[in-house]
């Protein structure tokens, strides 16, 4: 009991401390220098689990004096806030990639979550929510293409009813650093994600373009995107190797990405989610604001 009290206290300081430098770094930022986002070719968004320990008010805030138009992946809950701040949720979650299309069995339940969540966007002006294609779990090829066709093709009268674009997302299969079981994720292969849309055919069922997951799969980035542009609902950041800082540091040269995007004529949103590995969260989150402003 002893031990376990004094590592509690040891954890409650810990968190004490980041929260203080945070809120430093944060009131650093809006008093000093900073960059503010100011072409207006690419509209950005924060992503909110990869920038632990900021809080999705924190980041709001941070959004607002960056000039950033969007905190995305967050719930119904905290979209009132974000319009009071002018801001909007440039994606909502569903289901999460544990389960998806690719199982006929987790149909029902996906489909449930998704139609909550797409009747909420509906109501509060969200333009898009995610979706995944789960794991194969043993299925071939086939199967597994013809249960997310299948899965998808019910899910999309919905989507078309509410004008709410579900967006199926990319995960790439061969680096498992934010999360576990990619190497069984079903959708790795954007060229296979198009396919199974051009199959479903909706205007409101669509791809996110996770510009990490793809790199690592095909390279090639700006040549898909420029082939897939009409199938693409929103896109994502993150630095290769390491899904860290999209700067210098990594392999992925993001300011020519952005120009390709605009190039598109793409007007919805880019988010930012990638992991910083720099002491100074928020200067690094400005920074790649400052990158992805072209």
């Amino acid at each position: 009991m002893k031990t376990s009290r004094r590592s509690a206290l040891k954890t409650a300081a810990a968190f004490a401390s980041a929260s203080v430098l945070t809120a430093s770094k944060i009131r650093a930022a809006e008093a000093g220098d900073h960059y503010v986002a100011k072409n207006g070719r690419i509209n950005q968004s924060f992503v909110t689990w990869n920038f632990r320990p900021l809080t999705i008010p924190d980041l709001a805030k941070l959004a607002v004096k960056f000039g950033v138009k969007s905190i995305e992946l967050v719930g119904p809950e905290h979209w009132p806030m974000l319009k009071e701040l002018g801001l909007k949720c440039a994606i909502a979650g569903s289901h999460g990639f544990a389960k998806g299309f690719a199982q006929p069995d987790q149909h029902a339940e996906c489909l449930k979550v998704l139609e909550q969540r797409i009747e909420q966007c509906a109501a509060h002006g969200v333009p898009t929510v995610i979706s995944f294609s789960g794991f194969r779990k043993g299925l071939t090829m086939d199967d597994a293409t013809k249960n997310t066709i299948a899965g998808l093709k019910k899910i999309a009268p919905f989507a078309e009813k509410h004008k709410v674009t579900v967006a199926l997302e990319m995960l790439n299969s061969k680096v498992n650093v934010e999360m576990k079981g990619h190497p069984d994720y079903f959708c790795d292969d954007m060229d296979l994600s198009v396919r199974i849309l051009k199959e479903v055919s909706s205007p409101y069922v669509k791809v996110l373009f996770d510009i990490y997951h793809v790199q690592i799969m095909h390279g090639d980035v700006i040549s898909r995107l420029r082939q897939y542009k009409d199938y693409i609902a929103h896109y994502h950041t993150a630095g290769n190797p390491g899904r860290a800082e999209i700067d210098d540091t990594q392999e992925i040269n993001y300011p020519p990405i952005m120009r390709a995007i605009a190039e598109t004529k793409y007007t919805g949103f880019v988010g930012q989610e990638f992991i910083p590995v720099q002491p100074d969260k928020v200067k690094s989150i400005n920074e790649s604001v400052r990158i992805c402003d072209v």
